[in-house]
């Protein structure tokens, strides 16, 4: 079955939530059980799965420079956080998508999982982040 970039970000955010409440989850494993197929795992989830893991650290830092006074990693939903990772790594790490792109991934991926109060607050990161 070929997925789409949107699919892939969608199953990708899925499985860094499920990594972030358990670090244990396998994620092909997972990928298998969401995506309901036993096909090939696409490149791009694996891309972003791996790449987010890997830099976190990193990632962290920079959604950290673009929080308003107060605010702080800790403070964010783990669903925002999740998408602000994901986002930001695309927008860092990965040369072919453009930074539109990422955020409007990013808000129709809080729209679907979190509340209009967190898509503002994930645009307004993201928009300070590019601009």
């Amino acid at each position: 079955m070929n997925f789409t970039r949107h699919k892939i970000r969608e199953f990708a955010f899925q499985t860094l939530f499920a990594i972030n409440a358990n670090d244990t989850t396998d994620k092909e494993l997972f990928f298998h059980a969401i995506s309901k197929t036993q096909d090939e795992i696409p490149s791009y989830y694996l891309e972003l799965v791996n790449g987010v893991l890997e830099h976190k650290e990193d990632l962290d830092n920079k959604i950290s420079e673009y929080l308003i006074s107060g605010w702080s990693i800790n403070r964010i939903a783990k669903t925002d956080l999740a998408v602000l990772r994901m986002a930001f790594f695309e927008i860092y790490y990965v040369g072919d998508i453009p930074n539109k792109v990422a955020i409007n991934e990013a808000l129709e991926l809080t729209k679907k999982y979190s509340d209009d109060h967190s898509r503002k607050f994930v645009n307004g990161v993201l928009s300070n982040a590019i601009s």
